[in-house]
């Protein structure tokens, strides 16, 4: 080596990459199971664990296998979950979302009871609930009554409230429907819950898997007109800004890895909790390019996990959290 290259003036970035534990001295973004959320998918039935094809790893739930459950996030430091009823009954208005004794609510209490520490999130949509699969009544030209919708959504999520659940996520996207459920709550006595907004959730085919796993396709049409069409970022800043406004605790993106830059613009327009959420098809993705061989699934689930963060949400709610909250403790 010659004393000119010697002393040339260039940054030696690659310094501070050496060693592992250089690296993770000056780690930007770090991956935390407490800030996981796992999404659970909960049946009517005893003793089922009925295994989602499109999602491998991942089950519907009956309510008594759900101690175990909440026994195994504890181990592993995942201290959230979000709930979704899967019903054996079905009418036109969704009446199951919101009965006391609805599959959601006895899964709030049966995991309240196995784990009182455990904070119980509850999606609220009637999509699961309606025999026609939109999220609300549907009008004589065929379309959601928007209106009549937020009624049901605020009852629903009072029942929710009653049932002992810590927090409820309204993911419909009507107009209107977070000021709704706030003041139901608050007139019902429960002034002190807080909402989880979908505020930015776009009409996507990356929801696949999901409307398996909890049986909740559109039996006509889709939901184009009241979710989010996928080019528009301005609109999610704008949709997220009305959810504040009405009192929204934590906003939302959905999807996540197809949306890091919508991620990363509400993030930069707000201070409140910013969750994401690494959707069904997205987990799929992963799941079968990995079965296949194609990727190394621990190294690409942990990196896709970290772009979510790295986009500026605080929150990640996704089917990976359970293998990478081990992944996590392994490296530790």
């Amino acid at each position: 080596m010659t004393i000119a290259t010697r002393t040339r003036d260039f940054a030696r970035t690659r310094r501070l990459r050496s060693s592992e534990a250089l690296r993770g001295l000056v780690r930007e973004t770090r991956l935390d199971p407490a800030s996981f959320v796992y999404p659970l998918f909960v049946t009517e039935g005893h003793g089922l664990r009925e295994p989602i094809e499109s999602m491998p790893g991942q089950a519907r739930l009956s309510t008594d296998m759900l101690a175990a459950e909440a026994a195994e996030l504890h181990e592993l430091g995942v201290r959230a979950v979000l709930l979704f009823g899967v019903p054996d009954y079905k009418d036109a208005e969704g009446s199951g979302a919101w009965a006391g004794d609805g599959i959601t609510q006895r899964a709030i209490a049966a995991l309240k009871q196995a784990d009182p520490s455990l904070a119980v999130i509850a999606d609220v949509c009637l999509c699961e609930y309606t025999d026609h699969g939109h999220c609300g009544p549907i009008s004589a030209r065929g379309e959601v009554e928007n209106d009549a919708a937020i009624e049901l959504l605020a009852q629903t999520s009072v029942s929710l409230a009653e049932a002992g659940v810590d927090m409820v996520a309204p993911s419909d996207m009507m107009d209107g429907r977070v000021a709704a459920i706030r003041g139901a709550l608050d007139e019902s006595g429960f002034a002190e819950l807080p909402i989880m907004a979908y505020s930015a959730k776009y009409a996507s085919a990356f929801y696949g898997p999901f409307r398996e796993a909890a049986d909740s396709a559109p039996q006509f049409g889709d939901r184009r007109g009241y979710q989010m069409d996928p080019p528009n970022v301005r609109e999610a800043v704008r949709e997220v800004a009305i959810d504040i406004a009405e009192q929204a605790d934590i906003v939302m993106v959905k999807p996540a890895l197809a949306y890091l830059d919508v991620v990363r613009a509400v993030r930069d327009s707000t201070e409140l909790p910013l969750a994401a959420y690494n959707v069904s098809g997205e987990y799929a993705m992963l799941k079968a390019a990995a079965a296949n061989g194609w990727i190394d699934e621990r190294g690409a689930i942990l990196e896709a996990l970290t772009s979510i963060r790295r986009a500026g949400a605080d929150i990640l709610l996704t089917y990976h959290a359970k293998e990478a909250a081990r992944w996590l403790r392994e490296t530790r």
